[in-house]
């Protein structure tokens, strides 16, 4: 067993544990949480698989395929979800913020492992700003689910073009990131400024309905 195979146990074992002892509304976030961070797992795996069939180096990799493996593995749980539970509106946005948190939290362990911690002030950067995108793309696939997903004619085309936004914006967030200097600044601010302005108008579209 490697190391992320190691991190994934010490971390998910005693959110399992908590799980048993919850509520079902608190294990049910928890069980989210879990997938979140299984599917990025997994992702791991399936994005070294194909980078490694077709001869790309990390970087090449990290913006052509991780991108595309990363949001459609963290859309499958929410998908099963859905089709097998049915849940409320509000019930759909929840799950995707915890599985889309659980991801980005075992993504920035494992980075941490790889990278160690001797400048506090970048990994606390990009601990928020790599939390953030992954919430960011979680919710614009979740707009897809919650807006269209009743919609039959609307259901697949879609979530289809959300998850392609996901993709890209996931994209164009690691090849600043992969920069240094301003380039890299500006990649790990523009998650964070999309939600700022993405809970002003929901908050103000929320207003506006009462």
């Amino acid at each position: 067993m490697s190391y992320i195979e190691n991190i994934f146990v010490c971390l998910a074992a005693p959110l399992l544990i908590a799980a048993l002892c919850m509520a079902p509304r608190g294990r049910k976030m928890v069980i989210f949480t879990l997938s979140g961070m299984t599917v990025c797992l997994l992702s791991s795996y399936i994005s070294t698989f194909l980078a490694s069939i077709h001869g790309m180096s990390l970087m090449y990799a990290s913006v052509e395929i991780t991108p595309m493996v990363e949001e459609i593995m963290k859309f499958l749980p929410i998908l099963f979800y859905l089709l097998v539970f049915e849940p409320k509106r509000e019930e759909i946005a929840d799950s995707v913020l915890m599985t889309s948190v659980g991801f980005a939290t075992f993504e920035n362990a494992c980075y941490l492992i790889n990278n160690g911690a001797a400048n506090i002030f970048y990994l606390i950067i990009r601990g928020f700003s790599t939390g953030t995108m992954h919430v960011v793309t979680g919710f614009l696939v979740a707009l897809g689910l919650i807006y269209l997903w009743d919609r039959i004619w609307l259901r697949a085309a879609g979530t289809i073009g959300l998850l392609s936004v996901a993709m890209t914006f996931h994209g164009i967030y690691n090849i600043l990131v992969s920069q240094t200097g301003p380039a890299a600044y500006a990649g790990y601010i523009i998650p964070m400024i999309t939600f700022i302005a993405g809970l002003i108008f929901s908050r103000r579209s929320y207003s506006r309905q009462e």
